[in-house]
C-alpha cells in the first residue's frame, strides 16, 4: 500500500456549523471522510450551531449582546465574515494548513483573501447555482442581472473547483467561462453506516401511525424552490380520488405550509414534524413506504435522495440530470414541475408493491457500490494530489 503525506485541510464555511441541513451535511461528512483518509482537518465557521464528534471546529466569538440577532440581517453578516476571515486567519498560524476547502459562495471569496495572504491552493466547494434560489425566478429582472454577472460572482480565483452535481458544472463551464478542466463533479454521498434500512414500528408507534396506512416521506428544506407548493398541489389531487396516501414532511419552518395545508383542506394527509435530527433521520425514514423529492432545481444537490435510497425507500422525484444521475434507474420520475403527473407516479408507486420491492433493491445496490461518502472521501483525496499538486 503506497502511503501519502498526511495533509492539514482548513474548511472555511461561512455558516452556522453544524446544523441539520444539506450543505452542512456534506461539509461535516466530507470532513469526517478525510479524516479518515488521514488527514487533518479544521472547520473555521460561525459561533452558533452544535458540535459535532470527531470535527475539530474554529468557531468566532460574538458578543453575547449581538448572539441573538438574525443572520439573515446583511449588517450583521457582513459583521460574522470579517469575523470569520480574522478567525480564518488565527487558525492558519497554528494550524498551517496546505490547502483551502471553501464552502458556500461567502467563503469562496473569504477562501480567494486568504489564498492570497497565505500563499495556498483553493479548493471551492460549490453545492448550487447562484442564480438557484427562491425568489429569483427564470424572468425576473434580478435573475437577469445575476445572469449577467455571474462570472464574477462564481469563479473567484479558486485553483480547483468541485460541484454536487454534473448540471451544475456544465452550468459554470458554459454561464460562467470556467476552465473545464479545473472542475469536476462529486455529487453528495451518503453514510451508509448511519442510513440503512430499518424496522417500521417504532416511529409508526411514537408518532401513531397505523402499520397499515401508506406512507410517503419528505426530508428537506421548505421552500418555494425545494417543491413544496407543488407536493401540497399534488396532494390535493389525491384526495380527490380518495387516495389512502398519507405525508410525513419533515424540515423546519413548517409553519406557512402548516397554515397553506390547512387551508387547501387536506391536513389530515400530511404530518409536519419540524427538523429532525440528522443522527435519528434514519429511524423516521424507517416509518415510510415510499420517498418524494419536488425540489425543481436543475442544477442543485438533492443529497435527501440517498438517504431515502440507502433507508430502502424507492422514490418519486421529478425528471432532471440532477435526480437522475442520483437515482438513475433506482428512481420514477415524474414529469418536471407538473404536480398532475407527481400526483400520478406517487399513486402508481403505492400500487404496485413489486415495483417497489424492485427499486428497494436496485436502491441499496446502487447506494453501495456508487455512493458512500467513503468513496467520495477518496475522490476528494485523489483531487487535492493530483489536481491541486500537493
Amino acid at each position: 500500500m503506497v502511503h501519502h503525506r498526511r495533509l492539514r485541510i482548513m474548511m472555511v464555511a461561512p455558516t452556522s456549523f453544524f446544523t441539520d441541513c444539506g450543505s452542512h451535511v456534506r461539509i461535516y461528512e466530507e470532513a469526517r471522510s478525510l479524516i479518515r483518509c488521514g488527514h487533518a482537518v479544521r472547520v473555521v465557521c460561525y459561533h452558533s450551531g452544535r458540535d459535532m464528534p470527531g470535527i475539530q471546529t474554529e468557531k468566532i466569538t460574538v458578543p453575547t449582546l449581538l448572539k441573538k440577532l438574525p443572520l439573515e440581517s446583511p449588517w450583521f453578516k457582513s459583521y460574522l465574515n470579517f469575523l470569520l476571515l480574522k478567525q480564518a486567519i488565527r487558525c492558519a498560524r497554528t494550524f498551517r494548513p496546505h490547502l483551502i476547502h471553501a464552502h458556500l459562495p461567502q467563503g469562496d471569496r473569504m477562501g480567494e483573501r486568504l489564498k492570497k495572504r497565505l500563499g495556498i491552493p483553493l479548493l471551492q466547494d460549490c453545492r448550487r447555482s447562484i442564480t438557484d434560489v427562491d425568489a429569483v425566478t427564470p424572468v425576473s429582472v434580478l435573475h437577469r442581472f445575476i445572469r449577467s454577472r455571474k462570472p464574477a460572482l462564481n469563479t473567484g480565483s479558486a485553483d480547483y473547483t468541485i460541484t454536487s452535481s454534473t448540471a451544475l458544472a456544465q452550468d459554470l463551464v458554459t454561464q460562467c467561462g470556467v476552465d473545464k478542466n479545473s472542475i469536476y463533479p462529486m455529487i453528495d454521498g451518503v453514510n451508509t453506516a448511519l442510513f440503512r434500512p430499518g424496522p417500521r414500528t417504532e416511529t409508526r408507534a411514537k408518532l401513531k401511525i397505523p402499520p397499515t396506512v401508506p406512507l410517503v416521506v419528505y426530508a428537506g428544506a421548505l421552500s418555494r424552490a425545494h417543491g413544496i407548493d407543488t407536493l401540497l398541489s399534488a396532494i390535493v389531487q389525491l384526495q380527490s380520488i380518495e387516495s389512502p396516501l398519507r405525508f410525513m414532511i419533515m424540515g423546519g419552518g413548517y409553519e406557512v405550509y402548516r397554515t397553506m395545508a390547512r387551508d387547501l383542506g387536506i391536513e389530515r394527509m400530511v404530518m409536519f414534524t419540524g427538523t429532525i435530527n440528522y443522527k435519528e433521520l434514519p429511524l423516521y425514514l424507517a416509518a415510510g413506504d415510499f420517498g418524494v423529492s419536488p425540489a425543481i432545481s436543475l442544477t442543485g444537490a438533492n443529497s435527501q435522495l440517498l438517504n431515502y435510497l440507502a433507508c430502502g425507500l424507492p422514490t418519486v422525484a421529478f425528471d432532471t440530470p440532477g435526480n437522475k444521475e442520483m437515482l438513475g434507474e433506482a428512481g420514477v420520475y415524474a414529469e418536471y414541475g407538473e404536480c398532475s403527473d407527481l400526483a400520478a407516479k406517487l399513486s402508481w408507486l403505492a400500487a404496485n408493491r413489486e415495483e417497489r420491492s424492485r427499486l428497494r433493491a436496485l436502491g441499496l445496490a446502487q447506494v453501495e457500490q456508487q455512493h458512500s461518502w467513503e468513496r467520495r472521501g477518496r475522490a476528494l483525496d485523489e483531487i487535492y494530489r493530483v489536481k491541486l499538486r500537493r
